[in-house]
């Protein structure tokens, strides 16, 4: 069985670790006493991904980019006051997103991880939340807000951990494609969305507006953030389970990483759209 993640579908270990043979009733016992594969390719102990080395690459990532969004923050300046300061925020903006987009599209469809280049996105999406961060804390005035959308995002995935482990949730094959092809249509209908609303044909931004249409839209991301969190928490579960090699864990923090500042960005749009309307 293939996986139907864009992260993890080009990852040969990823993809090997849903098939049967990796179902344990399949493995075998070494003569050092270790459970392995009935493949020749299971990795050695010491170079199997582990929970532990999820949360440190994970940890990296997510470092990287809080300090890079933090740096590209104090480097834009103050939008209310220097007029310069709102073209370097919004160039920021579209830069980290797109430079962003075209890493992950590279993350996404490299057959074997490269810590670099999720390194790097981690770093390019930092701009680009840095820079939207202020943005949107400057148009409702409210700088903490910021800090609002962090603790939603912690307790949003602390949530959805929680509830997979205690409820011990079961991520079936027709909820893979429907989450896949959920977040595909909706991805697809934002830049729609975004290439219109460039044109002028949109008004106020569209569906991604701060008013209640974008509120809804917003919402709706949400969901399909957690769900994706699910898929995530899924595959590194079956990954550790079925022995993968370590740089694996790399692959596992980006997937993550997406889905975290995704999650983020829209909990922040959330609060803004409530701020602005008090």
């Amino acid at each position: 069985m293939r996986s139907n993640n864009p992260v993890f579908a080009r990852s040969e270990e990823f993809n090997r670790a849903t098939t049967p043979y990796s179902d344990p009733s399949q493995w075998t016992i070494d003569l050092s006493g270790d459970a392995g594969s009935t493949t020749s390719e299971t990795p050695t102990r010491t170079d199997r991904m582990t929970i532990d080395s999820v949360v440190e690459k994970t940890g990296i990532t997510l470092g990287l980019v809080a300090v890079a969004a933090a740096v590209t923050w104090f480097l834009v300046g103050d939008l209310a006051a220097d007029e310069s300061a709102v073209g370097r925020a919004y160039a920021f903006a579209m830069g980290g997103a797109i430079i962003g987009l075209v890493l992950s599209l590279v993350n996404s469809f490299k057959k074997v991880v490269n810590p670099a280049f999720v390194m790097a996105y981690a770093v390019v999406e930092g701009v680009f939340v840095g820079a939207f961060s202020k943005i949107v804390a400057t148009w409702v005035g409210q700088p903490s807000i910021v800090f609002q959308a962090v603790l939603g995002t912690i307790i949003a995935f602390a949530g959805t951990l929680a509830a997979y482990k205690f409820f011990n949730i079961q991520v079936t094959d027709k909820f893979r494609r429907v989450v896949t092809i959920s977040v595909f249509a909706f991805v697809g209908v934002v830049l729609v969305n975004f290439v219109l609303s460039m044109f002028g044909v949109f008004e106020s931004g569209g569906l991604r507006g701060f008013n209640t249409l974008g509120l809804i839209v917003s919402a709706i991301a949400v969901v399909l953030a957690v769900f994706m969190l699910i898929l995530d928490f899924d595959y590194v579960e079956q990954g550790v389970a079925a022995g993968l090699p370590q740089r694996e864990s790399w692959r596992a923090a980006f997937g993550l990483t997406v889905t975290l500042i995704w999650l983020y960005i829209e909990i922040l749009r959330i609060l803004a759209i409530f701020a602005n309307n008090d």
